[in-house]
C-alpha cells in the first residue's frame, strides 16, 4: 500500500470530477449555484468514507467491491433526488433527471473497471513487487503460494524456510537463518506458520519486526497468541493474523490525515507565520548572533532522513546535533528561553508538514545520534518509525516531552507513540492538539 499512495487520492478525484461534469454539462440550471455543488461534493465524501469505499486491500477485487458500488449508488441517488425539494427543478422532467443519474452510474462504473484493469496492469511490473518470504511450512503453504502467485496482487514470494529440509527451489534453509536473510535481501513482508513454530520462535520474530521495520503477519494455530492491535486478513480461505495493523495503514486514512495536515500547516503559515517570523527575527537579532532558523537531520518514516527546521534557541555549538537541551542549558540565550518555553520554536516545522515529511500530530522525530541509540536499547523503539514524526503527540500531552533523564521517559514515549499508531482517528489528532495549546498556556513544561 505505500507504494500506491496517490490511487485513492486520484479514485477520489476522478469520481468527484464525473459526477460534477456531467451535472455541470446536463442540468447547468439546477447545478450552478453554491448549495448544490456543495451539497452534492459533500455528501458523497461522507457517503464514500462511511462504506470504506475506496479500495485498500491488496487482494480486494472488481467482483468483491460491487457490493459496495451498489450501496454508493443508493445512498447517492437519494441524496441526489433529495437536493431537488431544494433546488426545484422546473427545467427538467423527473424522468430526464432519473437518466441523467443513470449515466453517472454508468460512468462510475466504467471508471471502476478501468481502475481494476490500469491496476492490475501496475502491479505485474516488478518495481511495485512486495518482497515476501514465508517462514515454516505446513499445508497452508501452498494455498497462500497460489494468492502470492497471483500477479495483480503485486508480491514477489522470495521461497520459504524450514527446519524440514527439502530440494525445492523455493527452500532457502532452516529458521535460523531466515533473520540474515530478511535483511540482507530488503524482505518486507515476513509471514510465520504458527504450527511449524515454537512461541518462543514467533516472538523472536515479533521482537526483530519491531525492531527492524518489516512487516510480520502470522498464519495462526491454537498457540494462543494475542495482540491489542492483531487484526486478521483472508488470504483466499486462509486467515493471516497481522500483528501490527493500525488505522493508518488504510490509504484511505492517509488521504484524510495528509488532507487534514495541509489545510491546517497553510492556515499556520498565512495567518501566523506570515507576521511571527519577521517579528521572531529582530528580536533574535537584538539578543544573539545567528541564523534565524535552525535545522538538523532527523528520522522520520522508515528511518528516512529529513532537515527538520526550527526557530534557533541557542548558541552555535559543536554538539547541536548530538546532545539535546536540558534544563539550566547554558547553550540556550535568553529570547531562546522564550521561544522554547511557549513552544514557538517549533513554529517552521509547519513546513515540514507542508512538504510531506512531518505531520501535524504523530511521534516527535530525534536526532540521528539518539535513533541509533535508542533502536538497540528501547525495546519496539523503531515501531514509531512506521509513522510520519509529527510536531506534537499524544506522548507529548501526557507529560513525556522535552529531556530525556531515565530510561523510563523513553519507553513510556515509545508506549504512547505505538498506542497513537493503533488507536489513530482524526478526532484524536484534533484532541491532541486541543491538549497541546492548552498546556503552553497551562503549564511550564518546556522552560528550558
Amino acid at each position: 500500500m505505500k507504494k500506491s499512495f496517490f490511487v485513492i487520492p486520484l479514485s477520489f478525484l476522478a469520481h468527484i470530477i464525473i459526477v460534477n461534469i456531467t451535472l455541470y454539462i446536463l442540468t447547468p440550471d439546477t447545478y450552478l449555484n453554491t448549495f448544490s455543488i456543495a451539497f452534492l461534493n459533500i455528501s458523497w465524501f461522507l457517503i464514500t468514507y462511511s462504506l470504506d469505499f475506496y479500495p485498500t486491500a491488496r487482494r480486494e477485487s472488481f467482483g468483491q467491491s460491487l457490493k459496495n458500488f451498489f450501496k454508493l449508488y443508493l445512498l447517492f441517488g437519494l441524496v441526489y433526488f433529495t437536493s431537488f425539494a431544494f433546488l426545484k427543478p422546473y427545467s427538467y422532467s423527473w424522468q430526464y433527471l432519473f437518466l441523467v443519474y443513470l449515466l453517472i452510474c454508468l460512468l462510475l462504473m466504467l471508471f471502476r473497471i478501468f481502475f481494476y484493469w490500469s491496476r492490475n496492469l501496475v502491479r505485474t511490473k516488478e518495481y511495485v513487487h512486495t518482497r515476501t518470504v514465508v517462514i515454516g511450512r505446513d499445508k497452508n503453504l501452498k494455498k497462500i503460494r497460489r494468492i502470492f502467485d497471483i500477479p495483480k496482487y503485486g508480491y514477489r514470494y522470495m521461497g520459504y524456510f524450514d527446519n524440514s529440509k527439502s530440494n525445492s527451489p523455493t527452500y532457502l534453509g532452516n529458521i535460523e537463518s531466515s533473520y540474515e536473510y530478511i535483511f540482507k535481501n530488503n524482505v518486507e513482508e515476513v509471514y510465520c506458520m504458527a504450527s511449524r513454530l515454537s512461541k518462543d520462535e514467533i516472538r523472536h520474530l515479533m521482537n526483530i519486526a519491531d525492531n527492524s521495520l518489516k512487516k510480520l503477519k502470522i498464519i495462526p494455530d491454537n498457540k494462543e497468541l494475542f495482540s491489542r492491535a492483531m487484526s486478521i486478513e483472508l488470504y483466499d480461505s486462509v486467515p493471516v493474523l497481522n500483528l501490527r495493523a493500525s488505522p493508518l495503514d488504510l490509504e484511505y486514512s492517509n488521504l484524510i490525515k495528509r488532507i487534514f495536515d495541509i489545510i491546517f500547516s497553510l492556515l499556520v503559515i498565512i495567518f501566523v507565520l506570515s507576521w511571527l517570523t519577521p517579528l521572531v527575527f529582530i528580536l533574535m537579532k537584538l539578543d544573539s548572533k545567528g541564523p534565524l532558523f535552525f535545522k538538523q537531520k532527523r528520522h522520520g518514516v522508515n528511518k528516512n532522513t529529513f532537515w527538520c527546521y526550527k526557530f534557533r534557541s541557542m548558541t552555535k555549538s559543536d554538539d547541536s546535533d548530538t546532545k539535546m537541551a536540558t534544563k539550566n542549558d547554558m547553550r540556550v540565550t535568553k529570547f531562546g528561553r522564550i521561544l522554547r518555553k511557549t513552544s514557538i520554536d517549533e513554529l517552521p516545522q509547519f513546513f515540514n508538514v507542508l512538504k510531506g515529511d512531518m505531520s501535524i500530530v504523530g511521534p516527535r522525530p530525534h536526532m540521528e545520534v539518539h535513533t541509533r541509540q535508542y533502536e538497540t536499547s528501547v525495546e519496539k523503539y523503531l515501531v514509531r518509525h512506521f509513522l510520519k514524526p509529527g510536531i506534537t503527540g499524544l506522548a507529548q500531552v501526557k507529560g513525556y516531552r522535552g529531556e530525556i533523564i531515565q530510561k523510563s521517559d523513553i519507553v513510556n514515549r515509545v508506549r504512547y507513540d505505538i498506542f497513537y499508531m493503533e488507536k489513530w482517528s482524526i478526532l484524536l489528532d484534533i484532541q491532541i492538539i486541543f491538549l497541546t495549546v492548552t498546556n503552553i498556556f497551562t503549564k511550564d513544561k518546556k522552560a528550558y
